[in-house]
């Protein structure tokens, strides 16, 4: 099994659930070349890692952080932050 085989090269942005859990889930994604997931809040703390590519990750709060290879970000909630990908992009979502 491979990440990159449950998304759609066709869609900007595809997501695919990996895992749930009674208390949280974890999520691939996959945003495409200069396609954005578009700003969002999240209710609950969320950890973000990229997989492959390179994605900016920026909120509300001005920060903007480029994700690579293995990078990854901590995601506060109730903040407004979205999801640049300068270069297709892999990324696992774990809340």
């Amino acid at each position: 099994m491979n990440i990159q085989d449950l998304h759609n090269d066709s869609k900007a942005l595809s997501t695919a659930s990996l895992f749930k859990t009674v208390e949280g889930n974890v999520t691939a994604i996959q945003i495409l070349a200069g396609e954005q997931l578009k700003e969002h809040i999240t209710k609950v703390p969320a950890l973000l890692i990229c997989l492959t590519g390179e994605a900016i990750f920026e909120n509300e709060h001005g920060v903007k952080l480029t994700l690579t290879t293995g990078d990854y970000v901590n995601i506060e909630p109730q903040i407004k932050h979205w999801i640049n990908a300068e270069t297709t992009s892999n990324l696992i979502l774990i809340k």
